[in-house]
């Protein structure tokens, strides 16, 4: 059973079924021209807060092993690392004399929006509440989606894709996170290596912390 922690932050009560550490595993299949890239690995994400207003997100992820492919007294191989992003996800709204930045500049005065009066307010006209997502992967590529949260469904959409020089080609994405039945499941399509935005890749996890 979930339980909310009686220090969290007032505008971060929308976002806080996601806090805690979630496992389980999930595929991806995705087309690139006339082949499908598809695979199953496993998964480990976690949401957590330092007492501001904004959830710190961490996930990797690990190759499974093909069991088709391997003879009957073959040991299957240890799980290999594939993927890894680490980001900051907050609810949207104008920021203040209060809020801390830019960089290390402390804020100043009261938060405006630390009542659950205060952040209801700041629903958008369809009940929901707008939200931002700051995501950075190992090779070379950040994401800022914008989206949505209504009870427990988010919609994310990338507003903007930032890749390094090194970085393979990554054009934009979609991902959609729900909690169904106590687990968290999600889906996200990409557009890359030249090919517009379809299906990546798909998980269902359980907290486990």
């Amino acid at each position: 059973m979930f339980e909310l922690d009686v220090d969290l932050p007032a505008e971060l009560v929308p976002l806080s079924w996601l806090i805690g550490v979630w496992e389980g595993s999930g595929v991806v299949a995705y087309r690139v021209g006339d082949e499908v890239r598809e695979h199953e690995f496993g998964q480990r994400v976690a949401f957590s807060h330092d007492g501001t207003p904004h959830l710190q997100y961490s996930c990797s992820t690990w190759l499974l092993p093909d069991a088709a492919s391997l003879a009957d007294d073959e040991p299957a191989p240890d799980p290999r690392p594939l993927f890894s992003e680490i980001g900051y996800w907050r609810l949207a709204r104008p920021l203040g004399d209060a809020d801390d930045g830019p960089a290390m500049l402390p804020g100043s005065g009261a938060p405006v929006f630390r009542t659950a009066e205060a952040v209801e307010t700041l629903r958008n006209g369809r009940g929901a509440f707008d939200i931002e997502v700051l995501l950075v992967q190992p090779g070379g590529v950040s994401e800022l989606y914008l989206g949505e949260i209504k009870g427990p469904r988010i919609d994310l959409a990338t507003d903007a894709v930032l890749r390094s020089p090194t970085a393979k080609e990554y054009a934009a994405a979609t991902r959609l996170y729900g909690l169904v039945e106590d687990h968290l499941l999600w889906a996200w399509d990409i557009a890359a290596l030249g090919q517009d935005l379809r299906t990546h890749a798909s998980g269902r996890l359980a907290r486990v912390e």
